[in-house]
């Protein structure tokens, strides 16, 4: 039975929702709703100028409808009195097929269809910056290898454990948080559940993570290298399908004693195959899972001040080795290194059931595991392909694999190739102080 959000209201002493949708580039966007207009904008949704956002619409568009989702309402722990709910894009009556919610939820659709059902896990990296976003926040943060620094995370108690708090209150198993491997940089994590409720989880995290610093006096970003010479955000997926959602599920597809490498680090056949999906596709996946310019100063960084960058630039995948893009931790599920702070939390899951769903229908291969360490002796791997090195190899890579834009969405990837080269191209025509210190003498 679907939630009456009036009867909700009432009873939890809501005054206020949040209808939020997620754009092309990741902005949430949102329209306060009394609690007295809820019954007619759970009907109809509430109304918002698509041309506004970062969607591939015109102002001569009609009005774009979010329909809230009303199992997916969350309360906002540091304020009862407003509930955030994200909503679904529609218009006249259809769905918006570029809106990154959309997406997901057609390919949830289609996975459940072949009797698959996702489950993912994600780790979301952040930093604590000044207000102005300069420097971190910590001046007394300066150890060389920074990673679960004890003192400096006290330093940073107040706001690590009233997030933490917020999501032990709201349920989601949250089970340990630490300071990162770069100086100023967090990570918290809760548990794993469907691809859906994820994503849904992860986009209302970077809401009050930004929420709670802002109320402390700090900036938080999940931008992918916001300093120079640390290490940048990752956006690390644990991934796992299952025959069932939710709590009905029963059996985990991708455990079992496959053949050959995948078998032997615990993957059954339809988990090799996922897994080999994921290797296939992998530099067209970039373009989504490493969405920005900055993206690439992460994954085809130099050595950090830490000693490791933690992220890949190679294609590769591996056992329990965190050197590589895909690592198998254990039976059963792998772990996507790819991603990072920007990434569209509703497209992140998109793209792995996407890439998932080809390999399994086309029985791929992920290759040779590598077991070595990658950043001492990745030079040793002369056949497998690089990463791209910048947005616009990336998008092209995406362009050129028809196979994955045809899954995400023939309209959606025109829109998102549209919007990103036209970033790109802004970029471009952007003058920089490097440009100034290398030619002004030339």
């Amino acid at each position: 039975m679907t939630t009456d959000l009036t009867k909700f209201a009432k009873d939890n002493g809501i005054e206020y929702f949040m209808i939020s949708f997620t754009d092309l580039f990741g902005g949430q966007r949102a329209k306060l709703v009394p609690a007295r207009a809820i019954a007619d904008m759970q009907e109809d949704g509430a109304g918002f100028a698509g041309f506004a956002t970062w969607l591939d619409l015109t102002p001569a568009h009609p009005d774009m409808l979010a329909v809230p989702d009303p199992e997916a309402a969350i309360i906002l722990p540091w304020d009862k009195t407003i509930a955030w709910v994200p909503g679904n894009c529609v218009m006249e009556g259809q769905d918006v097929a570029q809106a990154p919610r959309n997406v997901l939820r057609k390919l949830i659709s289609e996975a459940a269809d072949e009797g698959m059902h996702v489950k993912t896990g994600i780790e979301a990296e952040f930093f604590l910056l000044t207000p102005d976003g300069q420097e971190i926040s910590d001046k007394f943060d300066t150890a060389e290898k920074p990673c679960y620094d004890q003192q400096a995370f006290m330093r940073r108690l107040d706001v690590i454990r009233e997030i933490s708090d917020y999501m032990l209150e709201m349920g989601w198993g949250a089970y340990q948080n630490d300071h990162e491997d770069a100086n100023g940089q967090w990570e918290m994590n809760w548990d794993y559940d469907d691809a859906l409720k994820t994503a849904d989880k992860h986009s209302f995290f970077k809401f009050m993570a930004k929420c709670v610093a802002e109320k402390h006096g700090y900036k938080a970003t999940f931008m992918p290298k916001p300093i120079e010479g640390l290490t940048g955000n990752g956006c690390h997926a644990h991934i796992s399908v299952w025959d069932a959602p939710g709590a009905d599920s029963k059996v985990n597809v991708f455990a079992g004693e496959g053949e050959g490498q995948t078998g032997e680090v615990g993957l059954s056949e339809r988990g090799k195959n996922f897994l080999g999906g994921i290797m296939k596709h992998a530099s067209a996946l970039a373009a989504i899972t490493n969405p920005t310019v900055n993206s690439y100063k992460r994954i085809n960084a130099p050595r950090t001040t830490s000693g490791a960058t933690w992220a890949p630039n190679t294609v590769t995948w591996t056992g329990n080795n965190r050197t590589h893009m895909v690592r198998v931790p254990g039976p059963g599920r792998f772990e996507l290194r790819l991603p990072d702070g920007a990434v569209n939390p509703y497209l992140l899951q998109a793209i792995i059931i996407a890439a998932g769903l080809s390999g399994v229908r086309t029985k791929a291969d992920p290759g040779k595991r590598h077991d070595i360490d990658m950043y001492a002796e990745g030079y040793k791997i002369t056949d497998a392909p690089k990463l791209p090195l910048n947005m616009l190899d990336a998008l092209r890579a995406y362009d050129d694999d028809t196979e994955l834009k045809a899954a995400m969405g023939e309209e959606f990837s025109s829109a998102y190739l549209k919007m990103k080269h036209q970033e790109w191209n802004d970029f471009c025509s952007h003058f920089s102080s490097w440009e100034k210190a290398n030619t002004l003498d030339i």
